[in-house]
């Protein structure tokens, strides 16, 4: 009989520690820093999406389920055909330029869910939403950035408005869905050899052209300037001829010889001496 007992006895005990346990680990919760959960009751009203739980130690009943989503900012790096997360493993998302010129883009963009539509997101799209909308949403816009400029614009002049116009319709997009949008960066445009060289040389031709419309252009300003002065000269001399009369040429000469009469060096000053009524200055 003691034997019976100890071994009923035994039983309990064993079943009371596992159920003790069980009952721990469904029971008690820490959310952690730059978390946010949200809680599903099994038996009394399915999801509180609306009601959010923050970093911290909660309780909850063993029978309903919380579900902890990570609310920091988040990479999404580049995506290939199959919306698989490539990294830096080199693999590149392949879409189609305004030609149909096939081009790889290396895209990477940073998000996070809103911190108080949690609920809303889980009960949209789940724990998996990365899959099921990011992925697909991010692969859509780059393709129709892309697919509105040939691969000249966007190996040279056009990618910034290429990746402006990604992040407008992207943004808009996952925050109809409770996902915000911080940043879209084009990292890479990879065309191919044959294309990249065909552009690479026009663009340097195009350079060269320039350079020599530069050159046309100072050399017509430089030309512009000399006519300007010669005409400019031509004309004060003109006025200065047109101002000189036959005396006062005539005054400033006698005030020439003049200064020169006064010098100490001997000479003879005969006046009258030439036809045109100037001094004649003789030296000694």
């Amino acid at each position: 009989m003691k034997q019976g007992k100890l071994f009923t006895t035994g039983i309990i005990v064993f079943f009371i520690i596992v159920g003790i346990i069980i009952f721990s680990n469904a029971t008690f919760l820490t959310i952690g820093a730059g978390e946010r959960g949200v809680l599903f009751k099994t038996f009394s009203g399915g999801l509180e999406k609306d009601n959010i739980y923050t970093p911290g130690f909660h309780v909850i009943a063993p029978w309903n389920t919380m579900y902890v989503y990570d609310v920091r900012e988040q990479t999404l790096e580049s995506i290939d055909g199959a919306g698989k997360v490539t990294g830096d493993s080199g693999e590149q998302m392949e879409v189609l330029s305004s030609n149909g010129l096939t081009i790889k883009v290396d895209v990477s963009f940073r998000f996070h869910p809103m911190y108080d539509k949690i609920g809303n997101l889980h009960e949209k799209f789940g724990i998996g939403y990365k899959e099921s909308l990011v992925r697909p949403e991010v692969r859509s816009s780059v393709r129709e950035a892309i697919g509105r400029f040939t691969p000249e614009e966007l190996y040279s002049t056009r990618r910034n408005e290429v990746q402006a116009i990604i992040q407008s319709d992207l943004e808009k997009t996952l925050n109809d869905n409770y996902l915000v949008l911080t940043a879209v960066l084009i990292r890479d445009i990879t065309l191919p050899d044959r294309v990249k060289t065909a552009i690479e040389d026009k663009l340097e031709a195009e350079q060269s052209a320039k350079k020599y419309e530069f050159i046309l252009l100072q050399e017509r300003q430089e030309s512009e300037r000399k006519i300007i002065e010669a005409e400019a000269k031509a004309k004060s001399n003109q006025i200065l001829n047109a101002s000189l009369s036959d005396k006062i040429l005539q005054d400033k000469g006698i005030e020439a010889t003049l200064e020169l009469a006064k010098s100490p060096n001997t000479k003879i000053v005969i006046v009258g001496g030439k036809g045109d009524g100037l001094p004649l200055i003789l030296n000694n």
